[in-house]
C-alpha cells in the first residue's frame, strides 16, 4: 500500500523531473548556474523527505586514479595519431608522471605537433593541455588541472546515469542519486537493495565460432576456447570464441536512430587505441560474424563486411528506444574507468510518527 507521504514524494519527484527537462528561454539560459543551485536544493529537499520513509543511504567514490590513467592513455593515443598523420619524426613516446613525454629533434615538427593538438582541443576545455619544452627536443604534455576537473565531473555524471539506469532496469522507481563533493555519489533507496550498480559491466567483442552450430555445441561438446551465450533480445544461443577486444577503450556511447528507417540503435566509438585494435580485428575477419556482448548476453551479431577503421560502430537489434538507451548506458558503464568504491552504507529507520 502506498502511504500518503510516499504519494507526496512521488508527486514531488515527478514535478522535479518535469522542471529539469523543460526547455529554458534564451534569457534564462544565461542563469544556468542559478538554475542548477535551485535544482540541487529541490533534490536535497526530496531526499530529506524520502529519508523519513527509511531505507538505505549509500555513498560511493569514483576511481579518480583510474581516471587519471585513462586521461594520460588517451592523450598518448591522440599524440601518436597526430604524429603519424602529420608524418612527424619522433622517438621515446611514453607515459611518465601523469603526462606524456617524447622527443622531436626538428623544431618545425615540435611546432606542428603543438599547433595540431591545440587546434583539436579548441572549444573543448576537457582536452586542454600544458606543453613544456624541456630542451634537447624533449617535450612533455599533460592535461591541465581544469581539464582533469572537467573530466572528473563527466565521470561522476556518467556514473550517476549508469546507477539510475540499473535501478530502472531493476524496477526501482523511487530513489535519489546525487553528486556529493567532487568525486562522490550519494544514493538513497527506500528499500534495502543490494548494490547492483557497483558491479562493473563487462563489454566484449567476440568472433562467432562457425565450425559447428550453437545447437550442436549445446547437445555435444563446444570447441576448445568457445562457449554458449544467449541473445539479449532473441534469447537464441550463440557459440562464441574468447573475447578479441574488451570495452575499456570505448570513449562514448549513446542511443540514436538509423538515418533511413529511423530504427532505434545504440552507437559507440573507440578511443585511439581501441580504433586501431578494432580496425585490425575487422580487417583480419572480413566475412565472419562477430558478437557484441554485455556480460553474458549477446546484444548484436553482425557480419563484418569490411574493415571498420573509423572507430565508430552502430548496434541494431530490433530495439525499442528504451532498450537502445539501456544498451548504450551499459556500454558506457563498461567503459567507466575503474569501478565505484563503497565509502558508506547505512540503514535509515523510518521517522517516528507524531
Amino acid at each position: 500500500m502506498i502511504t500518503p507521504l510516499r504519494n507526496r514524494i512521488n508527486r514531488l519527484i515527478a514535478a522535479f523531473a518535469i522542471a529539469t527537462t523543460v526547455a529554458l528561454p534564451s534569457a534564462a539560459r544565461a542563469a544556468d548556474s542559478q538554475f542548477d543551485k535551485v535544482r540541487a536544493k529541490v533534490a536535497v529537499f526530496i531526499t530529506d523527505k524520502m529519508e523519513k520513509l527509511g531505507g538505505s543511504r549509500i555513498i560511493y567514490k569514483v576511481d579518480s586514479d583510474a581516471l587519471r590513467e585513462a586521461l594520460t592513455t588517451d592523450l598518448r593515443d591522440d599524440v601518436y595519431k597526430t604524429l603519424r598523420e602529420g608524418r612527424i619524426a619522433f622517438s621515446g613516446l611514453a607515459i611518465r608522471d601523469g603526462g606524456v613525454e617524447l622527443k622531436i629533434a626538428d623544431a618545425k615538427g615540435r611546432g606542428l605537433l603543438t599547433r595540431k593538438l591545440a587546434s583539436a582541443a579548441e572549444g573543448l576545455p576537457t582536452h586542454a593541455l600544458t606543453v613544456t619544452d624541456a630542451g634537447d627536443g624533449l617535450i612533455r604534455l599533460a592535461p591541465t588541472d581544469a581539464a582533469s576537473a572537467a573530466r572528473l565531473r563527466d565521470l561522476v555524471e556518467d556514473s550517476i546515469a549508469m546507477i539510475e539506469q540499473r535501478l530502472k532496469d531493476a524496477g526501482v522507481t523511487l530513489a535519489s542519486v546525487q553528486p556529493e563533493g567532487t568525486d562522490r555519489i550519494r544514493i538513497f533507496l527506500p528499500e534495502r537493495i543490494t548494490a547492483i550498480f557497483a558491479k562493473k559491466v563487462k563489454v566484449s567483442f567476440r568472433l562467432i565460432d562457425v565450425t559447428m552450430s550453437a545447437e550442436q555445441a549445446q547437445s555435444g561438446t563446444p570447441p576448445s576456447g568457445a562457449e554458449i551465450m544467449f541473445g539479449f533480445k532473441d534469447k537464441l544461443p550463440y557459440l562464441v570464441k574468447a573475447s578479441a577486444l574488451d570495452g575499456d577503450d570505448i570513449s562514448y556511447a549513446g542511443p540514436g536512430f538509423t538515418s533511413d528507417t529511423k530504427e532505434p540503435i545504440a552507437s559507440f566509438r573507440f578511443n585511439g587505441r581501441g580504433t586501431r585494435r578494432f580496425a585490425h580485428i575487422t580487417a583480419e575477419n572480413v566475412g565472419m560474424p562477430f558478437a557484441i556482448a554485455l556480460d553474458d548476453k549477446v546484444i548484436s551479431s553482425p557480419v563484418i563486411r569490411e574493415p571498420i577503421t573509423g572507430g565508430s560502430v552502430q548496434i541494431s537489434g530490433n530495439f525499442t528506444l528504451d532498450e537502445a538507451n539501456s544498451v548504450a548506458m551499459l556500454l558506457r558503464a563498461g567503459s567507466l574507468p575503474g569501478r565505484l568504491g563503497l565509502v558508506e552504507q547505512q540503514v535509515v529507520q523510518p521517522a517516528a510518527k507524531p
